[in-house]
């Protein structure tokens, strides 16, 4: 697949299945992440990745967090938090790991190149053939997720990035209209 063709026709796709990607893929996805943007070189990207138990750990965690908002909470919507990591064989959580009062990087420069990491994810995934589909949602700003994970400080949680094989049919690709998007000054 060309380059052009990768970056106009890549999807997200919400119907993910086994098995989860090889570790010869995840190397090939990391590399790609890797590539985003960097000002002075900080390199500020943590992935996490869950598979098997993982998937399991990640669901408690998301429990933990609806109980914690909501004592009184009822056992499905809990059992409806901890099975939400298990609709895909594989998640990557993408942290910005923002090192605060750095010279001309500020926070959301940092924030920003932690998202251009989890598109090259998206990315790569798609040229190997694999479906993703790029969460957030408020597990990513919860403090109970968040202390979970190990976020600290400044930190941000980018995604939660569900990868795995494809299932289900492709939703048509949206057609824009660039006018709708680009304002010229000539």
């Amino acid at each position: 697949m060309d380059a052009m063709t990768l970056l106009h026709e890549r999807s997200s796709m919400g119907k993910l299945t086994g098995p989860a990607p090889s570790p010869e893929q995840m190397e090939a996805i990391y590399r790609a992440a890797l590539r985003a943007p960097d000002h002075k070189e900080l390199r500020p990207w943590r992935f996490i990745e869950f598979s098997g138990e993982g998937l399991e750990r990640l669901g408690e965690l998301f429990a933990e967090a609806e109980y914690r908002e909501d004592p009184s909470i009822e056992d499905a919507a809990l059992d409806a938090a901890r099975k939400k990591p298990l609709r895909a064989p594989m998640i990557v959580a993408v942290v910005a790991k923002v090192t605060p009062d750095v010279e001309k990087v500020p926070k959301i420069e940092q924030v920003i190149s932690a998202g251009c990491a989890a598109h090259g994810i998206l990315l790569a995934a798609h040229a190997l053939g694999l479906g993703a589909m790029w969460r957030s949602g408020k597990y990513a700003f919860d403090p109970t997720v968040r202390k979970g994970l190990g976020l600290e400080g400044e930190d941000e949680l980018i995604a939660f990035i569900y990868l795995g094989q494809l299932a289900g049919r492709h939703k048509p690709i949206a057609e824009h209209r660039l006018s709708d998007f680009v304002e010229r000054w000539t």
